[in-house]
């Protein structure tokens, strides 16, 4: 139908088809119709057009919905939630789009992506171990000479929570003060 401006290797399910079972596929589907059961398009892209109501649980590599989906939805690259979307369900994905006037009812899973990208190579080191470590020695002399000791031994105690490496100081100081009472 001319009515999808997609490749021609989108296949097109109708507004009036009905299908119940598994759906599977390889190759790039646009489903307008209704589907119960479990959507399964591995490495390709699952569009759930305006008309559709699927209940099924959706698994493919981009999943755009703008129909009625009770279901829990994997999209291995990215999903999408567009203005006339209605999902009810979770969803577990790298990359998340809603819309403005889209009802979205469950949880998001955000799965980390394999490849390294500069911006999250950055965040973790400088969380996990580069914020902690070089957060101590500048804490310490804040404290004084005499509390480099009693500093080294503080990072146990506030490493629970190392999301927040730079104000962990305050902590130290307070902890310092404690050691010399």
């Amino acid at each position: 139908m001319p009515e999808i401006p997609r490749s021609a290797a989108t296949a097109h399910i109708g507004k009036s088809v009905i299908i119940k079972g598994q759906l599977s596929g390889s190759e790039d589907l646009y489903l307008d119709g209704e589907v119960e059961g479990t959507v399964d398009l591995p490495g390709h892209t699952l569009t759930v057009g305006p008309s559709a109501r699927v209940r099924a649980n959706i698994s493919a590599r981009v999943v755009s919905i703008q129909g009625t989906v009770t279901g829990n939805v994997r999209g291995s690259d990215k999903v999408e939630l567009k203005n006339s979307a209605v999902l009810t369900g979770d969803i577990a994905t790298k990359r998340i789009a809603i819309d403005d006037g889209a009802f979205f009812k469950g949880g998001v899973d955000i799965q980390k992506d394999t490849t390294p990208d500069p911006r999250q190579a950055t965040t973790p080191a400088a969380s996990s171990s580069s914020g902690t470590t070089p957060s101590t020695p500048h804490a310490t002399p804040t404290g004084g000479g005499g509390s480099s000791s009693s500093a080294a031994a503080t990072p146990s105690t506030p490493s629970t929570p190392s999301s927040s490496g730079t104000q962990p100081s305050g902590t130290v100081t307070s902890s310092g003060k404690t050691t010399r009472s």
